[in-house]
């Protein structure tokens, strides 16, 4: 999501929503046979799949842009728009994919291998359960990255 969050803050929702569709094209073509769990929910259901990969990211892409605008609209510092829409792209990635993964697939067998594995007792333990640490490294990762390389190149190109 590093690259969707830069692309909004630098270009827009429009931006963000293209670099989203482009980063959930190649994690829907990586369920063609490089990840298993792409591959295992491709073969429960290709269109539920391919909404699970795809609108996720381009919703989480144009809504980073969007707050991005709205903050900046609303500040005289750059600093809080800047944060805000870092975290934000991470954030609500992992929100809309965990979200859609449990509405379309929570009551596969495959998820509830998952959910039996985990000792999940409900969606919501499963999605905490599920995205757990990674989830949240993540974030913050893609936010301690986000942020600085946004603000230089937004600097540089003076925008």
């Amino acid at each position: 999501m590093i690259p969707v969050a830069i692309g909004a803050i630098l270009y827009g929702p429009s931006g963000g929503a293209v670099l989203g569709a482009v980063f959930g094209a190649v994690s829907f073509l990586q369920c063609l046979g490089s990840s298993h769990f792409g591959a295992a929910l491709l073969a429960i259901n290709p269109v539920f799949t391919f909404i699970v990969c795809v609108p996720t990211r381009i919703l989480a892409g144009l809504l980073a842009g969007l707050i991005y605008k709205a903050l900046k609209a609303g500040c005289k510092s750059n600093i809080p728009a800047l944060l805000t829409a870092s975290l934000a792209a991470p954030l609500l990635n992992t929100v809309f994919f965990m979200s859609s993964l449990v509405l379309f697939f929570y009551r596969t067998d495959y998820i509830q291998g998952f959910v039996s594995a985990m000792g999940a007792v409900n969606p919501i333990m499963f999605i905490l359960l599920f995205v757990g640490i990674n989830g949240l490294v993540e974030i913050i990762c893609g936010f301690a990255v986000a942020f600085p390389a946004a603000k230089a190149i937004s600097k540089y190109l003076k925008i």
